[in-house]
C-alpha cells in the first residue's frame, strides 16, 4: 500500500514535470521504468526525458562565387577569373573558335579550325621566313603554305586579310614596303594552290603592330610575321 502510494505520487510529479515540458500524457497514471535508467519515466506508451536533448548540427554554409563569375566555388575549376569574363559550366574562360586562347584574350576571333595562332589568338605562319630584304618564299615552306590553302578551301565562309610585319630594325618607309611585298607574296601562293582570289585581300603593317619588344632578337624575330586575319561572310 506505502509502495503503491509513493509510486502515485511521484508519478504526479512527474506528470507535472512532462506536462511543462510540453509533453502530452493521456492518464493520470504514470508507470515508472525501473530498466529506463536515467530516460526517465513513460506514460501510456509515450516516455519523457529529462536529459538535454543533443545538438541541432549547425546548418551547411551558403555556396560561395568568390570571383562573382556564377559558378560557385565547390565547381569553379578556373578561379580567379576576372570580373565580366564570360564563363562556361565549370566557371572557365569561354573559348569560342576553339584556337586555344579564350575570348577574353583573343584578338582575331573565328579563326578556323586547324590554324596556328600566336599568344593573342591571331593566324600567323609560323615557320615561314624571309631573307633579309627580300619577299620571295622558298620552297621549304610550301607545306606550310599548302596546308593554310586546305584549311581555307575546307572554311568556303571565311575571307582573309594577309598581314604583312616587320620589326623595327631600318626606315619605316622600306619596311613598310617589304610588309606589302611579303603578305602579296603569300597571296599570290595561295591563290595558286586553289583559293579563290575573290577570297584575299593583301596589305603591309610595316613595324606600326608589333606583338613583342623589338629590343631584343626574339621579340624582333616574333614581329617579323605574316598574319592571316579572318573574316566570316
Amino acid at each position: 500500500m506505502i509502495k503503491s502510494v509513493l509510486k502515485r505520487g511521484l508519478a504526479v510529479g512527474v506528470l507535472s514535470l512532462c506536462a511543462g515540458a510540453g509533453v502530452a500524457l493521456a492518464n493520470d497514471w504514470v508507470q515508472w521504468h525501473p530498466h529506463a535508467g536515467d530516460r526517465g519515466i513513460s506514460a501510456m506508451g509515450t516516455q519523457c526525458y529529462f536529459c538535454p536533448q543533443p545538438a541541432k548540427p549547425a546548418p551547411a554554409p551558403a555556396p560561395v562565387d568568390s570571383d562573382g563569375d556564377g559558378v560557385y566555388d565547390d565547381k569553379d575549376k578556373c578561379p580567379g577569373t576576372p570580373r565580366g569574363v564570360k564563363v562556361d559550366a565549370v566557371g572557365c574562360p569561354l573559348d569560342s573558335d576553339g584556337d586555344g586562347v579564350t575570348d577574353d584574350k583573343d584578338q582575331c576571333p573565328d579563326t578556323p579550325k586547324g590554324a596556328t595562332v600566336n599568344a593573342q589568338g591571331c593566324w600567323v605562319l609560323k615557320g615561314v621566313n624571309f631573307d633579309t630584304g627580300k619577299s620571295v618564299i622558298k620552297p621549304q615552306y610550301s607545306s606550310i603554305l599548302d596546308g593554310v590553302a586546305t584549311i581555307l578551301k575546307n572554311n568556303s565562309n571565311v575571307n582573309v586579310e594577309v598581314g604583312g610585319h616587320t620589326d623595327d630594325v631600318g626606315a619605316d618607309n622600306a619596311n613598310l614596303k617589304l610588309s606589302d611585298s611579303r603578305a602579296n607574296a603569300v597571296k599570290n601562293y595561295l591563290i595558286k594552290a586553289g583559293v579563290d582570289a575573290k577570297r584575299l585581300t593583301a596589305k603591309g603593317y610595316g613595324e606600326t603592330k608589333p606583338v613583342a619588344s623589338n629590343d631584343n632578337d626574339a621579340g624582333r624575330a616574333e614581329n617579323r610575321r605574316v598574319e592571316l586575319q579572318t573574316s566570316r561572310k
